[in-house]
């Protein structure tokens, strides 16, 4: 069995982390800002898009969809992927809070 040290962090850690994993590739961010500039849930070829190959945008699609902040849907031989706004709205939700609490800590260091 292999036993992960993130499990030690309270869940609210490793949520914003997940998230943040998420986010930590440009490519990714390229692609929620494409589907975000989007009113509807777009079908084709994403990666005409997102200056990289068919298979990498593939692979970020996928990592957008583990972390909950895209879904796809298939539908005869096309898949339309959307934004998750519930999960959207939960990740704007829990970075503001973080944030706001480091911001509100400006408590002079003096080394």
């Amino acid at each position: 069995m292999t036993y992960a040290k993130t499990t030690e962090f309270d869940i609210e850690f490793q949520n914003i982390a997940n998230y943040a994993k998420a986010l930590s590739h440009p490519a990714r961010v390229a692609i929620l800002d494409y589907l975000a500039s989007q009113n509807t849930c777009v079908s084709g070829d994403i990666s005409d898009k997102i200056p990289l190959s068919r298979t990498t945008v593939s692979q970020h699609l996928q990592e957008l969809k583990k972390a909950g902040l895209i879904k796809g849907t298939i539908s005869g031989t096309r898949i339309y992927y959307c934004l998750e706004n519930k999960n959207i709205n939960e990740i704007l939700s829990k970075l503001t809070d973080f944030t706001q609490k480091l911001n509100g800590n400006q408590a002079a260091c003096s080394i």
